[in-house]
């Protein structure tokens, strides 16, 4: 694994070698920063299901002015925290280990509202993502006209809500999808 683009271009980066992780690939994640363009620049982005932190750590790269980055698994945590220290990111990115609903349960640890939110759970618990969004006031955790980005399985169906958030576009990238939501003044929550 490698950062792709920006600051910290070419930086190699600990990968999961035997944990039971699936960090995004170099081409979705390069396909990610693509749809988010200049979007990035000096945004305020959420990684929720971090593991080993590559999206985050690309984001700063790429310009982004904070990452919120929420990771439950020891291991990926460790490794998290490896990959921040081995590109000497520090204050850029908050690293906050418990669970998505957790953390979707505490607004007070927000450090929202943010621009762009990032999930790639576990492919089995993409479509739980709906629930956990609306069982919290996740509403708050968008500013206006952000994004919502999910990654999961190219064969899992998400909703066309998700929260406050409304379907904009799914792209496919072999096994893999990543689907476009975005928040505007117009969707109700």
């Amino acid at each position: 694994m490698r950062v792709i683009a920006g600051t910290h271009r070419g930086r190699r980066l600990y990968g999961p070698g035997k944990l039971a992780l699936r960090p995004t690939s170099d081409r979705v994640r390069e396909a990610l920063f693509s749809i988010l363009g200049n979007r990035l620049t000096n945004s305020r982005f959420l990684d929720l299901y971090a593991g080993t932190g590559s999206v985050g750590i690309e984001a700063v790269s790429r310009g982004a002015a904070h990452v919120t980055s929420v990771e439950s698994n020891r291991d990926a945590l460790k490794l998290l925290r490896q990959n921040l220290e081995l590109c000497h990111i520090g204050e850029e990115i908050a690293v906050l280990g418990q669970t998505v609903q957790q953390f979707l349960n505490h607004p007070d640890q927000w450090n929202g509202p943010y621009d762009i939110v990032f999930a790639d759970p576990p492919y089995a618990e993409a479509s739980e993502l709906s629930s956990l969004l609306a069982a919290s006031r996740a509403d708050d955790l968008f500013a206006l006209d952000s994004w919502l980005v999910i990654e999961h399985a190219a064969k899992t169906v998400l909703p066309m809500l998700l929260g406050c958030t409304k379907f904009l576009r799914r792209y496919c990238y072999g096994d893999t999808a990543l689907s476009l939501y975005f928040r505007s003044h117009t969707v109700q929550a």
